[in-house]
């Protein structure tokens, strides 16, 4: 099982237009072949900082997402809003 992480700072006049952008894309990612989880946390302190994280089946699946008609029309939306570049961290268990 993979992990991902993705870090994202927005401007502080577009967090909104991400909420919505990620509130119509969720279920359609969540339903991703390999899809096994998908979350949405906002930094405590910060209201213009989100993080994704979702679990996917194996790396190559999370690979075929980000080669997805999903993703690049998504990210295409969402990468404008960003105040600097995302970050991100594909993980796996360490036992």
């Amino acid at each position: 099982m993979i992990t991902r992480i993705v870090k994202m700072s927005f401007k502080p006049e577009c967090a909104e237009t991400f909420r919505e952008i990620f509130d119509g894309s969720q279920k359609m990612i969540s339903e991703f072949e390999g899809c096994l989880k998908l979350d949405l946390f906002r930094d405590l302190s910060d209201d213009s900082i989100y993080f994704t994280i979702s679990l996917w089946s194996t790396e190559n699946d999370l690979n075929n997402y980000r080669d997805s008609y999903l993703f690049k029309s998504t990210w295409s939306k969402v990468k404008p809003l960003f105040s600097k570049r995302a970050e991100a961290w594909s993980l796996v268990n360490a036992d």
